[in-house]
């Protein structure tokens, strides 16, 4: 517990903060910024004798339901209250649900990206959200129903094999141990959302490989910087291959693209034109 960071950290978000904001009076005019200790105690069903020890950096360690009173009586956002539980040195809730609500912003960004496939996937590996030429490399994904759109569910149960691997990819099984090792670490920040935790039960229960990888318990991985397709309709394509993380939404922009007059480059230029039609992927 740093209980002066945790202090300064208490006083900075409770000064921000106007009455009005929390449902009260904004009343006479106040001679310091933002709720006083008094308001944010009472807001958070704790002593005011308390609060402000905590604020002075004198208090004991808070348990995990007085953070979350505190919480909730400074309107912290998710990151500001696993800060908060950081700096007590608790370990901060984890009952909220993953989100698969993309940015506006990432989704223009994706339609301006003409020579690149991209797509965003949630913490579970839905795909929430593509552009033509992903479509055109990998499947339309427009016509599918949403629960056939997660990855981690094609890549362990879908109709492929170790001959004709998901989307034709050249690292299926390297792609296949991925996802045991992000689920893995979903599951630990979303213990109690049913699409994760239903998802990892229909795995274990439906695909050996998934049991198998999954009880060695592994939580890191190598970063995968270019993959190979082999395409019914172009052949083999190989791009580089970047992941960008959406922190606020815990979220992966992925991104497909070969360098300018590679032969990669021309077979994404091909797709362009062939359009989702051409999806390499055949159930």
């Amino acid at each position: 517990m740093d209980k002066q960071e945790l202090g300064a950290f208490l006083r900075s978000r409770r000064e921000r903060l106007k009455p009005q904001d929390v449902g009260l009076p904004a009343g006479a005019r106040r001679r310091t910024p933002g709720l006083r200790r008094e308001e944010a105690a009472v807001l958070a069903h704790i002593s005011t004798e308390y609060y402000i020890r905590l604020e002075q950096g004198r208090a004991p360690r808070p348990s995990a339901e007085v953070l979350g009173g505190i919480a909730g009586a400074l309107r912290l956002t998710d990151a500001e209250t696993d800060h908060l539980h950081l700096l007590a040195g608790t370990a901060p809730p984890r009952a909220r649900l993953h989100r698969r609500d993309v940015r506006p912003s990432i989704l223009a960004l994706l339609e301006r990206l003409p020579q690149t496939a991209g797509f965003v996937i949630s913490a579970a590996f839905e795909v929430l959200a593509w552009n033509d030429l992903a479509a055109a490399l990998m499947e339309d994904f427009a016509s599918l129903a949403e629960e056939e759109r997660n990855l981690a569910r094609r890549a362990f149960l879908g109709p492929t094999s170790a001959d004709a691997p998901l989307y034709g990819i050249s690292d299926a099984a390297e792609f296949r141990h991925h996802v045991v090792m992000q689920l893995r670490a979903a599951l630990a920040r979303y213990p109690a959302d049913p699409a994760v935790t239903g998802l990892v039960d229909e795995l274990r229960t439906g695909s050996t490989d998934f049991a198998r990888l999954w009880e060695r318990h592994d939580v890191h991985a190598a970063p995968t910087l270019t993959k190979t397709f082999r395409h019914p309709a172009v052949g083999e394509i190989t791009v580089d291959c970047d992941a960008l993380t959406l922190t606020d939404r815990d979220q992966h922009l992925v991104l497909y693209s070969a360098p300018p007059g590679s032969p990669g480059a021309d077979a994404l230029a091909l797709l362009n034109v062939l359009g989702a039609e051409a999806g390499g992927y055949r159930r």
